[in-house]
This record gives C-alpha cells, sequence and structure tokens, in this order.
C-alpha cells in the first residue's frame, strides 16, 4: 500500500478550509492544518486528533517552511488572497511542491499569474489560483464546451444561486477587492480588464428548466474573467448573477451559511449556465449542485490528487482548463456536480 500523501492546509480552520481538510481524510491524504490561528487550528485539531498541526504566518517565511516541511503539496484556503497568495506561493516554489488555492479575488488570481508564472516555470512545478467555485468551475466548464478549440467570440456564465450567505472570508475579501479599485467596477472586454463606474444592470438570463428564466445582475463580474482568458482566446468574458443572491451579498445583515445536512452543507443550490459563442455556432454546458463553498472541497481535492499522479497537461501558473483536461475532470466531480451538456432552455 502506497503511503497517505501530506498536504498542508493553510487557513484548515476557515469555513471552506473544513470541507477540503474534509475531503482530504475522505480521498485518503493525511492534511498538515496550518493557519494563522493557533487556537482555531488546535480546535480543528481536536476533530482530527490524528493530523499534525503546523501554526505559520504569511509575515513568517520560517514558519511557513515548517509548516510545508515533508508536504507533498500545499492548498491555500485562507483570505484575503491579496495577502496570503504571495507569501504562500514563494514557500511553495522554495519547498518544490506545487501551490492550489481558492481564491475569487480577480486582482489577487492576476497577480498571481502575472507575478509567478517565470518562477513557477522554471521550477517545473505547478501553480493553480482559483481551484474553486468561482473560476475554477467556470474555466472548466468553458474549455469543455469548447472541446479541442481554444477561441470563442464570447463566453457568459451565469450564476442561478438560490441564495448567497457569504462567509467572513468572502465579506473581507469583497472589502480588500472594493479598496483595490477606488470603488470601480471590473468588466473583461475587448480582450482585457476594464474598470469602469457604470450602473449595474439587471436583465433575464434563460435558465434551462427547472429554474427557468431569472432576473440576473448583469456584469457581475467573478474571477473566471481572469482563468478563461489565461488560456483560451476570448474577448468577451461576461458574468452574470441571480438577482436573489446579488441581494443576500450586498445585505451587511445577511447571516453566514448554516449546515443543513450530515455534510455540514448549507441548503443553497446553484446553477451554472454557460454559453460560448463562435460566428454563429454555440456550445453551452450546466452544472448544478448544492453550496458554493462545500462543492469546492472536491474541485480542489481533485486537482491534488491529479497533480500528485502526473494527470497534468503543463508546469507554471495555470487555471484547472489549463492544467488538467475539463471534461474528465468535470466528469470525476460526480455526484458532488451533476451535469447537463443539451439542457432544454
Amino acid at each position: 500500500m502506497e503511503p497517505k500523501r501530506a498536504v498542508a492546509v493553510f487557513g484548515a480552520y476557515g469555513h471552506t478550509g473544513r470541507f477540503v481538510v474534509a475531503e482530504l481524510v475522505k480521498r485518503g491524504f493525511t492534511p498538515v492544518l496550518s493557519g494563522r490561528d493557533a487556537d482555531k487550528l488546535e480546535e480543528l485539531a481536536a476533530a482530527h486528533p490524528q493530523l499534525a498541526v503546523r501554526p505559520a504566518s504569511v509575515d513568517d517565511p520560517a514558519a511557513l517552511d515548517h509548516a510545508l516541511a515533508a508536504a507533498d503539496a500545499v492548498v491555500n484556503c485562507a483570505g484575503p488572497f491579496a495577502v496570503t497568495a504571495a507569501p504562500v506561493i514563494e514557500a511553495a516554489l522554495r519547498a518544490g511542491i506545487p501551490y492550489v488555492d481558492v481564491a475569487a479575488e480577480i486582482e489577487a488570481n492576476a497577480d498571481t499569474f502575472a507575478h509567478f508564472a517565470d518562477h513557477a516555470r522554471a521550477a517545473g512545478t505547478l501553480v493553480v489560483p482559483a481551484m474553486a467555485f468561482y473560476g475554477g468551475l467556470g474555466d472548466l466548464l468553458a474549455t469543455a464546451a469548447l472541446g479541442d478549440d481554444t477561441a470563442a467570440d464570447e463566453a457568459h456564465i451565469a450564476y442561478g444561486l438560490s441564495s448567497w450567505h457569504p462567509t467572513a472570508g468572502t465579506r473581507a475579501a469583497g472589502a480588500v477587492s472594493h479598496r483595490r479599485r477606488g470603488g470601480r467596477r471590473v468588466r473583461y472586454t475587448h480582450g482585457r480588464l476594464e474598470y469602469h463606474g457604470d450602473d449595474l444592470t439587471t436583465l433575464t438570463w434563460p435558465f434551462p428548466a427547472p429554474l427557468g428564466p431569472r432576473p440576473v445582475v448583469g456584469e457581475f463580474t467573478m474571477a473566471d474573467v481572469v482563468t478563461l482568458p489565461s488560456h483560451l482566446t476570448i474577448p468577451e468574458v461576461r458574468t452574470y448573477m441571480s438577482v436573489e443572491a446579488a441581494t443576500d451579498l450586498s445585505a451587511p445583515d445577511t447571516p453566514a451559511p448554516v449546515a443543513a445536512d450530515g455534510h455540514g452543507r448549507s441548503a443553497q443550490t446553484f446553477l451554472v449556465d454557460v454559453v460560448v459563442r463562435r460566428g454563429g455556432t454555440e456550445r453551452r454546458l450546466v452544472a448544478r449542485g448544492q453550496d458554493i463553498y462545500a462543492v469546492t472541497a472536491p474541485l480542489v481535492v481533485e486537482a491534488v490528487d491529479r497533480v500528485l499522479t502526473g494527470r497534468t497537461r503543463t508546469v507554471g501558473v495555470a487555471s484547472a482548463g489549463a492544467a488538467f483536461h475539463a471534461a474528465e475532470f468535470l466528469g470525476a466531480l460526480e455526484p458532488h456536480i451533476t451535469l447537463d451538456t443539451r439542457p432544454d432552455r
């Protein structure tokens, strides 16, 4: 029997981090619990007494090196990623191990591609940012929908969330992004990120049954505007959010998610509708599931498994769609995510 592979989880005690730890254990890995708060780590370790605990702070390179010592990979679940991504990536590169994170912050993901592509490629290792519900899933769906093609005129990703009860981490990351943008909004058009002060618009998106046509907020821009263009030639990438979810997120008194089943998932459901167009051709792929935070765990752990077993397509900094065979990867996510390649409009 092969020894269990050790995977350091930075931010292991956070909402998403706990899901990732549980999924790693379920898949036969040995998580190493790390993060900034030693007390929260010890609290988590009480439920996993067999796991090592290695507190570390992003401003302490030696502690990060200790946290990653003898690990085969590291997963960064600790936002804001504008603060944590670079130090943890640097520690991963010093250790010579792959790095995966769950960042949804547009600018933080763009920084990872800009600052670490050459270093990671030279080291012969893989850095996968945004390997999560936002950024990773949409990229996999669009890449799979394109098949062997690598270009399209436009890509549309519509998020049909029944609700969105944000975690404290989501709120903190949003505040950091808001400050970095100076209160402006962002979109991806004409092949580049564009910052603007235009008001958001509401339109109707034709989600497939059983959700059906629903009002969405247009240009509710998510990390897909970084991941897709990183390896696909698509000059227009637009993302949309159901009005219910956008309203929840913007309200300061919306509570954090609460477990509604034995797996710790909330009652939130999602439908991600991806449409790519080129000329007069349209391709579409739909994914359905429950709890955007919980479903990030099988996404990121499947990525770790594929990296550590050599089922990757490149080295350096790469999004999910560039790093992995998208259709195979999505197929491995059943039953966490169900796919529909020919949905009725």
